[in-house]
């Protein structure tokens, strides 16, 4: 088994929390991680059809049954547990970590803690592999980005195009399925369970069209009158589906950065989608070989480095503080990491060879934010880690 980074904060929050849950895209390894973690706790799966009817007819005899600590999986399939869950929590105030739930469909899940078990609940978040997981070495900190081209980590078997069109979802390396073949099946059952089990959508076809809408704007400003248009669909509609698309940890929103630097700043959020594997089967990229050629290479590439520090973020359990920034004049950072104490820009290039514009508009960001000598960072294809033109610059596979 990989070890998971979030595995430390997993346990932290059992010792202060009477309920964890543990969040995240179907088949990104939330059922393996809490089973490692929690092996003396007994364990459900509310996907299985009779455990799920005991609960719903009978949720206070289902949790009754349950001496010691217990793993409920898929827990937003039997929401009126909740309720019951937090009664006994509150009886027991001083029993940490009895309960953990681990659920796929964000929205329903987050709804029913917010309903019954706010501020008794940890929410932690687990997305697919990130790159530093697969190489079984810590994250990169944060703090030291931009700073220091020192300890870049030994590259990966795999190369750059391969990473990007496999993706980052556990059973495609831990079973070395053909990432097409597993994605396929993956997208049908997230439209067939997950989407149907949220929104009402007679037709499926215009979802599946608007998906890959969606995949064809990945690292692009968002326009969602123009994305209702070209899928036919109203305006709300559009915005409804989209919230479901965050919410099932496929897609999210970067948010411009709005310090004011004296020029008049874009305020539509960028698209990004979270895997890349996912993302290339949408895009109908069918091997690697065929990503190397197509346009759509940057943008997959970008949105490689984005998820990656979503990654860094969330499986510390912490809020992805991550914004992009330009103005009016077409100036733009990809990336702007906040760390409250200071703002690290980060620009992505797909090109394994530096040309020296790439560093134009971070040394045009550091003079209009007074931040001369700051940190700052170019992640590039190459395997090389050195500084120039003021910023750091590393290879992709040190994330």
């Amino acid at each position: 088994m990989i070890n998971r980074t979030l595995t430390a904060k997993l346990k932290e929050s059992a010792k202060q929390f009477p309920v964890v849950t543990v969040t995240g895209p179907r088949q990104s390894g939330k059922t393996t991680l809490v089973q490692s973690v929690f092996k003396n706790h007994q364990y459900v799966s509310l996907e299985s059809p009779d455990h799920r009817r005991f609960a719903l007819e009978d949720p206070r005899g289902f949790l009754e049954q349950f001496k010691g600590s217990v793993i409920l999986d898929e827990a937003q399939r039997a929401p009126e547990l909740f309720s019951y869950i937090q009664t006994i929590v509150d009886g027991n105030n001083d029993r940490m970590g009895r309960f953990i739930l681990t659920g796929s469909q964000n929205f329903l899940l987050l709804q029913s803690i917010s309903q019954s078990l706010a501020g008794r609940c940890a929410v932690l978040r687990l997305l697919p592999f990130s790159m530093s997981e697969l190489q079984s070495r810590k994250h990169v900190a944060l703090e030291t980005l931009g700073r220091s081209s020192s300890k870049t980590p030994n590259p990966p078997e795999k190369s750059l195009l391969e990473t990007l069109f496999a993706g980052f979802y556990p059973r495609i390396h831990d079973k070395r399925i053909p990432p097409r073949d597993w994605l396929a099946s993956y997208y049908l059952t997230y439209i067939e369970r997950d989407v149907r089990g949220i929104l009402n959508v007679g037709d499926i076809e215009s979802f599946g069209r608007f998906i890959r809408l969606c995949a064809g704007r990945s690292g692009q400003l968002l326009n969602l009158s123009g994305l209702a248009s070209d899928c036919g669909i109203s305006h709300s509609t559009a915005s409804r589906w989209l919230s479901v698309l965050e919410a099932g940890f496929i897609l999210t929103l970067l948010r411009p950065h709005h310090n004011n630097f004296g020029k008049r700043l874009i305020k539509s959020p960028k698209l990004y989608f979270l895997d890349t594997g996912l993302l290339c089967y949408l895009l109908q990229i069918r091997s690697h070989d065929e990503l190397l050629h197509r346009s759509e290479r940057g943008a997959v590439f970008e949105t490689f480095v984005v998820s990656e520090f979503f990654k860094n973020f969330l499986h510390r359990g912490e809020q992805p503080s991550l914004y992009f920034w330009r103005d009016s004049r077409g100036h733009e950072v990809d990336i702007i990491i906040d760390l409250g104490h200071e703002l690290i820009p980060v620009e992505a290039k797909s090109a394994q060879t530096i040309a020296s514009d790439f560093f134009d508009n971070l040394a045009y960001w550091r003079q209009i934010s007074a931040n001369e000598t700051g940190a700052s960072a170019l992640i590039y294809g190459g395997d090389q880690s050195f500084k120039r033109s003021g910023a750091v610059v590393h290879p992709w596979f040190a994330l």
